[in-house]
């Protein structure tokens, strides 16, 4: 489990839970005595108070944490390895979002790590009380994560559609949608040997941006067998982009599902002698600042990852402040950005 957080570390308070196990008492009684509430007995008033000083924090101190029992802090947990999380335009795209919706909200953001071997140390982690709340982003398959995360009862909201079927709420881009605009575009250039470079198998976004492609080709009634699967790296899509040409050399279009595997799948174009947009169009997903710098330019799907992350964050926060009616799902538009490649 890797933790970094935006904000200078924060000492430790103590949460309900450990003043109550050390006084003997209930957390309600606890929230009581914090905030000087009648009908607490001077026994239990006295145990509370003894055992504020064992943890070592004034009453003052102790009053802000658990007032609400809250910390005042919410976790961002990123289901891929760092280096993946460091180098992917969109990770930091969904940061400055949730960055965005929360300041001058007094609250720390905690950016967290996860892959599925260190799943419990996470949830322990999280459990803890030192977060409110967290925001999920890049789940994979059956996440382990998600189920126990309910089961401790933690507010979550996730960035993405989870894959399978989960009552977390979660805010996503139209998906679906923008694969079938990208897709209409490349029937509209008269191209007919079209395919795709998909996303991962085990996440609702490759599903959701291959439905489309596949939706976009059965109105043009043309077949959808180029299909070959990526995982949103660069090296995926040169792999992907191989693989297609030597299942149909006479390819004259491709959707690629993500703009950092388009850079791989150019490379390949490119190395065996492929004009593009001439000989092959190419249309991607994301109007990252891959596709700009792309050679050449990217036409593209553009999704706004910094409202992903500052929506995100709005639906978590309000679920905190125990707002009703709040939608179990939000989608979020996109749109068709057309530059040199298609």
């Amino acid at each position: 489990m890797t933790v970094m957080t935006e904000t200078a570390k924060r000492r430790p308070g103590p949460r309900i839970e450990e003043v109550a196990r050390v006084a003997g008492v209930s957390k309600s009684t606890v929230s009581r005595v914090i905030n000087d509430e009648q009908y607490v007995s001077a026994k239990a008033r006295e145990a509370v108070h003894a055992a504020i000083a064992e943890l070592g924090y004034s009453p003052n101190q102790a009053a802000r944490a658990l007032a609400g029992n809250r910390a005042n802090a919410i976790a961002l947990v990123v289901s891929e390895p760092t280096g993946r999380v460091l180098s992917d335009p969109f990770f930091a795209g969904v940061l400055r979002g949730i960055h965005a919706e929360l300041a001058g909200r007094h609250m720390q953001l905690l950016l967290m790590m996860s892959q599925p071997s260190d799943t419990s140390d996470l949830v322990m982690y999280l459990s803890s009380g030192h977060v409110d709340g967290a925001l999920l982003v890049s789940l994979h398959g059956d996440d382990p994560l998600v189920p126990m995360l309910a089961e401790i009862g933690l507010p979550v909201v996730s960035g993405g559609r989870p894959l399978g079927s989960t009552s977390v709420p979660f805010v996503d881009s139209d998906n679906f949608t923008g694969a079938l605009d990208a897709t209409r575009h490349l029937v509209s250039l008269g191209r007919e040997r079209i395919g795709t470079v998909a996303g991962p198998k085990d996440m609702a976004v490759g599903a959701d941006r291959l439905s489309g492609f596949k939706r976009g080709l059965a109105e043009a009634k043309i077949a959808s067998d180029l299909v070959v699967h990526g995982d949103f790296t660069p090296e995926s899509g040169a792999r992907a982009m191989e693989r297609l040409l030597q299942k149909a050399p006479d390819l004259d279009a491709v959707f690629v599902a993500a703009d950092i595997m388009a850079l791989g799948a150019l490379q390949v174009l490119h190395a065996q002698g492929k004009r593009v947009p001439q000989d092959v169009a190419v249309v991607g997903f994301d109007d990252s600042v891959f596709a700009t710098t792309a050679t050449p330019p990217l036409t593209t799907i553009r999704q706004d990852v910094e409202e992903l992350g500052r929506t995100m964050t709005w639906r978590l926060l309000s679920e905190l402040a125990g707002e009703a009616g709040l939608p179990p799902s939000l989608l979020l538009p996109t749109s068709l950005i057309k530059r040199a490649s298609a």
